[in-house]
């Protein structure tokens, strides 16, 4: 019988997980079935403990539930727990292990994919959500010159930055700001809001871009977002986060299976699909 796995969130229709997993599958020849679980709002952890029970191995996690996989989590990993944030489940042993390999697959495809160096550069980070906080270590592990993370709400962002204040080089290397802070261009700017989702721009100044900068967004379709159309209009290079989601992917296929599949070609394959 097929290991079975999935990934929960709410919406989940859009997810391309499901055949993305099944192409890592195919390629190393493991045997598993793959699937979306839509997941109440109010219903995470139920969710989970009904997959468990119906045998189930593991399940990524999306939004808007990565914070509460890490509530419901018996063991975390380092980077799941620095980044208090949960995108990959295993279940073993009556434990549920959580993990979090968005941080490294955002990071793959910056420095491989998109061949855009982290070290020395000055990044800013939209949002200080599930999503932002675990992205932020694998960042720092690239010796950015700086981190700046804006959010609506400053005192959540001042929050996230006193959680990595370990793991700075220098005090001065991370910042928390507000959206109407920001007055300057940055090298990197990563949308980590869940604007996207519903066609909304997140309140990014235009000074934030100039000619040279790579906009991220960590979303995903089959058209530019407006985040991505913004930020082209002043100068950046955009990227949507396809690339992040097979390499995060890869990672999390990793952990669950103990292979890592190549990605290469799958991405080039979906980036024609779209």
């Amino acid at each position: 019988m097929s290991d079975k796995y999935c990934v929960i969130g709410n919406p989940i229709g859009h997810s391309r997980s499901p055949d993305i997993h099944a192409a890592f599958a195919a390629q190393t020849g493991q045997d598993i079935v793959y699937e979306r679980v839509l997941a109440p709002l109010d219903g995470f952890a139920e969710t989970v403990r009904g997959l468990i029970e119906r045998g189930y191995r593991g399940a990524n996690v999306t939004v808007p539930f990565k914070l509460e996989a890490a509530d419901i989590a018996t063991r975390l990993e380092q980077r799941a727990r620095l980044a208090g944030a949960v995108n990959t489940l295993r279940f073993e042993n009556g434990e549920i292990v959580g993990d979090n390999t968005d941080g490294p697959g955002l990071v793959a495809d910056i420095v491989r994919n998109a061949g855009v160096p982290l070290a020395g550069k000055r990044v800013l980070l939209l949002g200080a959500g599930g999503a932002a906080r675990g992205v932020i270590l694998p960042i720092l592990q690239h010796g950015p010159a700086a981190i700046a993370i804006a959010n609506r709400t400053r005192a959540t962002a001042d929050a996230l930055v006193a959680q990595f204040a370990g793991q700075l080089a220098h005090p001065k290397q991370m910042a928390a700001c507000g959206f109407d802070d920001i007055a300057e261009a940055f090298d990197v700017v990563i949308n980590a809001t869940s604007a996207s989702l519903s066609a909304a721009m997140p309140p990014v100044p235009a000074l934030a871009f100039c000619q040279g900068t790579l906009a991220l967004d960590m979303m995903y379709g089959n058209k530019p977002s407006p985040f991505m159309e913004f930020a082209a209009s002043h100068g950046a290079t955009t990227r949507d986060g396809l690339g992040m989601l097979v390499e995060q992917a890869a990672e999390a296929f990793a952990i669950w299976r103990g292979v890592r599949p190549q990605t290469a070609t799958l991405l080039e394959q979906m980036r024609t699909q779209q």
